[in-house]
């Protein structure tokens, strides 16, 4: 018997026995990778830009934004999806797990947007222009102190780094509930043509 048609038996045994959870839909799911991209992205760009000379860091700091600006739209999407009527899927857990999960979301999405307005205020408080793939957007406002500038600029770094520990945790989690715990929490968030690779049970 194949991979695929063994996962498929597990399946519909899980249906029957009335374990099953919705999977997410396709939109969903690319939102989903789409984030996680940009974030470790956002990431990496913002802590090796300092080892490289002009103008290599330069381009890095300019995509650095507009790659902010981009994970920007794609939490403002994800929100707006989630918020049409029947796209909310069921939790794949229950009891604390379930509660745990859903605060872990609700922050990520909650520092997600905060890091955004961070990085627009570190940028124009410094009386520096926004760049999205080189068109500039100026600043609205009058430049802050050096203390003030000094208090975004750590607010953003720190707001970034727990963001990427909580996004560590959080991919942690869901394989510790594929491998350890065996239950869909993992496999629901994968394409259907994915969902193979990752069998429950």
């Amino acid at each position: 018997m194949t991979t695929d048609s063994t996962w498929t038996l597990k399946r519909r045994a899980h249906v029957t026995a009335g374990g099953d959870r919705a999977t997410y839909d396709t939109f969903s799911i690319a939102l989903h990778w789409l984030t996680a991209v940009l974030v470790l992205l956002q990431f990496v760009l913002a802590a090796t830009w300092e080892w490289f000379g002009r103008p290599t860091e330069r381009l890095m700091v300019v995509a650095h934004m507009s790659f902010g600006i981009v994970l920007a739209a794609v939490i403002v999407v994800r929100v707006a999806w989630r918020l049409v009527p029947g796209r909310r899927t069921p939790a794949a857990v229950s009891g604390w797990a379930g509660m745990a999960a859903r605060t872990v979301h609700v922050l990520l999405y909650c520092m997600l947007a905060a890091e955004a307005v961070l990085g627009f205020v570190l940028r124009w408080a410094g009386n520096e222009s926004m760049s999205f793939f080189g068109l500039l957007i100026p600043p609205p406002f009058a430049p802050f102190s050096k203390p003030a500038l000094h208090l975004v600029e750590e607010l953003h770094e720190l707001n970034g780094w727990a963001i990427v520990i909580l996004a560590a945790g959080h991919a942690a989690a869901a394989l510790y509930h594929h491998y350890v715990l065996r239950d869909p929490v993992l496999s629901r968030m994968l394409p259907s043509g994915r969902r193979h690779l990752f069998p429950d049970g």
